[in-house]
């Protein structure tokens, strides 16, 4: 058995959950989702309960379903009722952030300003040189905040880049180092 699968799905009282032939939607005080059910899962819903079922639990392809479905329904819920975060840290002399409008412009050391657009679903914001990524789906925030920390990764000598707020940088000893050995 999968032992997220197994686990039953408490459903808050201000969120709504409807299944329409293949699409399970999430309706709840921060906006809706859905998502659209593999074939071999079935969900029951039972009053503010919620339980993820396989048609056979000893196959393992189907028992991992069981355990990736239960953790994508959670997260659904979690999203429209508290929604997600992820915050990103500007490191560097002379690196600056700005958001206009649904863009965030970036001074990362490169001869020109890098433009980001975000998507529609995804809200920013920035406070000095900490980036706030919010929305409802934890794959897209987590998603956007990569596509950002990718335009420039921390390097090892200086520490300089777009890093994880809580992104530990492993530092690298430089050229002086090596040659007092």
């Amino acid at each position: 058995m999968s032992r997220i699968g197994k686990k039953i799905i408490i459903i808050p009282e201000n969120v709504q959950i409807t299944i329409s032939e293949n699409i399970l939607s999430v309706k709840g005080p921060k906006g809706e989702l859905s998502r659209t059910l593999h074939p071999k899962i079935t969900v029951v819903i039972n009053e503010n309960e919620l339980s993820v079922h396989v048609k056979n639990p000893e196959v393992k392809s189907e028992k991992s379903l069981w355990g990736l479905y239960g953790s994508l329904i959670h997260n659904m819920i979690v999203g429209v009722t508290e929604g997600f975060e992820k915050k990103l840290e500007v490191n560097g002399v002379g690196y600056k952030v700005a958001l206009s409008g649904d863009k965030l412009v970036l001074n990362v050391g490169f001869s020109h300003p890098i433009e980001f657009q975000l998507p529609k679903e995804i809200k920013g914001e920035v406070e000095k040189n900490i980036i706030t990524i919010t929305g409802i789906d934890k794959q897209l925030v987590g998603q956007v905040a990569a596509d950002i920390r990718k335009i420039r990764k921390p390097e090892p000598y200086k520490g300089k880049g777009i890093k994880y707020f809580d992104e530990v940088i492993r530092r690298k000893a430089g050229k002086a180092a090596a040659k007092g050995a």
